[in-house]
């Protein structure tokens, strides 16, 4: 008697979140998708809302710590003594960013006649920097959400972390916004250490938070970006957003390149991170896009105390590597040489 052939199974499409869908393995026809699962095309539109989404958040910062939102114009606190040339900006075209104004495609002409004014911008921009923050000896950056409120257990561990670095001696560096930067300046502030902001230009009002003993205001984000990375002997990142990640992956690869060494990058609150250390794991590096040793650069920690001390002893580490080099190239030059 011949063997009865099996009828296939039928299989009920999997419930989740209350509707029903069909899991299927994706076909080349389904075409590529944003992350969000939108459309291609939608990216090319969607800068104007995630835009808006920053101003929201940067509101939403200064809401939760009882203040009032940006109000126009420049803070007149800090900028009687750091003023933005008006004088030397394109008046022909609508107000932009510097970033975006020099991104932008030109005709030719156009180009020749405005990125000598622009290299003369920048530079001045890097020599302010340099000049404001030249008496900065040592100093931690700390980056972070900023809709994070007061009451946040984040904020109090930014603001705890910051005290005890103050009371180490070291400078805290921010961008300057609310959140998880104003929780960092405000323990900085309050020990008694030196509390900095670095603010970007961005295409809206913008307020900084209250603690800052110094402003330094950035149209270009690659020299904001240097200032951060040269008066840092390390980054402490909390919970945020593409700006955080951003940062994070600039100081890896930086390490990772040997530009910079024994510099810890210190990623508070391991349940947040988690998920990306593991995608880090079981994807980037078992394709071996990276090494096990790139994922030695970062340091998970839920405590501020070992936050802090980490950041001391790899300052120590640096100071005593940096004299090391030192010494070795001058004896390399020879007698009489640097001396």
């Amino acid at each position: 008697m011949p063997a009865r052939r099996k009828r296939p199974i039928a299989r009920s499409p999997r419930r989740r979140g209350g509707s029903s869908v069909t899991r299927s393995r994706a076909q080349p026809h389904d075409g590529p998708r944003t992350a969000a699962g939108t459309q291609p095309v939608a990216s090319l539109h969607a800068g104007p809302k995630a835009l808006a989404a920053v101003r929201e958040r940067n509101a939403i910062g200064h809401a939760a710590a009882g203040r009032e939102p940006p109000r126009r114009g420049p803070d007149l606190r800090f900028h009687a003594t750091a003023r933005i040339d008006q004088g030397i900006r394109d008046l022909d075209v609508p107000p932009v960013t510097e970033d975006e104004r020099l991104l932008r495609p030109a005709p030719r002409t156009e180009f020749t006649h405005t990125d000598p004014w622009r290299v003369l911008r920048i530079m001045g921009e890097f020599v302010e920097g340099f000049d404001r923050l030249a008496s900065v000896e040592k100093a931690v950056t700390v980056f972070g959400s900023a809709r994070v409120a007061p009451g946040d257990a984040q904020y109090r561990a930014a603001e705890e972390a910051a005290r005890l670095l103050a009371r180490a001696g070291f400078a805290v560096i921010t961008g300057g916004g609310p959140g998880i930067m104003e929780a960092a300046n405000k323990g900085a502030k309050e020990t008694g250490g030196l509390s900095i902001g670095c603010n970007i230009e961005l295409p809206f009002e913008q307020q900084p938070n209250p603690y800052l003993d110094t402003l330094i205001d950035f149209r270009y984000f690659f020299v904001r970006k240097t200032m951060f990375v040269k008066y840092s002997a390390a980054f402490l990142i909390f919970p945020g957003g593409f700006g955080t990640l951003d940062e994070l992956f600039e100081a890896l690869v930086l390490i990772q390149t040997g530009k910079l060494y024994h510099f810890p990058v210190i990623l508070f609150g391991q349940r947040y991170w988690g998920g990306l250390i593991r995608w880090l794991q079981g994807r980037v590096l078992r394709e071996e896009k990276i090494c096990p040793a790139d994922l030695e650069l970062m340091v998970l920690t839920d405590d501020p105390v070992q936050a802090a001390e980490l950041v001391i002893n790899a300052y120590d580490l640096q100071t005593s590597t940096a004299v090391q080099r030192r010494d070795r190239e001058r004896r390399a030059a020879g007698p009489g040489v640097g001396s």
